[in-house]
């Protein structure tokens, strides 16, 4: 049961224009993570079209969506799994790398992270443009994982990212 709150959760999330460069508008989810029952809120709508999926892990990505993940693993009675930036794991682990405007990076889980054939959730905070979710579905089927569904608390959807997940099942909780 969704907790009562007395504003829309994406009321919570404000715009923060030129960060971290000049034309990006940043969407900070500071306040909504501040507010108890924005949050409880989020985390259910976000968690519930995945109650009967199976779903056995839920990975993040890191770092925002860590901060989502988490509780709705736990919503979903199932394990996390960090997405994390290269070189932050402390075990063997694989990576996935991705184009930024300028250059590539790279994320990596370790590569036991999930048993073959395992139903996994992938959440992160914002879809932008998509790169950073395709390497990261990448990476959970290179160790042996299932990507049931992607969830991302907003998408941006004028960059088009949801294009590079073609053919998965993507939920947004929010548009803009």
């Amino acid at each position: 049961m969704m907790p009562p709150i007395s504003a829309d959760p994406i009321s919570f999330i404000r715009d923060v224009p030129d960060f971290p460069k000049p034309g990006i508008v940043f969407k900070d989810i500071t306040p909504l993570l501040a507010n108890p029952q924005a949050f409880a809120a989020v985390i259910d709508r976000m968690a519930a079209p995945f109650q009967n999926a199976g779903i056995q892990f839920v990975a993040g990505i890191e770092s925002r969506g860590f901060l989502l993940a988490g509780p709705i693993a736990c919503r979903l009675q199932a394990g996390l799994v960090p997405i994390r930036k290269k070189g932050k794991l402390p075990r063997r682990t694989k990576s996935a790398t991705y184009d930024l405007e300028y250059g590539q990076d790279s994320i990596e889980a370790h590569d036991d992270a999930f048993p073959t054939g395992a139903k996994v959730l992938l959440v992160d905070d914002v879809l932008a443009t998509g790169g950073t979710a395709k390497a990261a579905c990448e990476l959970i089927d290179a160790i042996g994982g299932t990507v049931v569904a992607a969830a991302f608390l907003i998408e941006l959807g004028f960059l088009n990212g949801r294009a590079k997940l073609a053919g998965r099942d993507v939920r947004a909780l929010f548009k803009c």
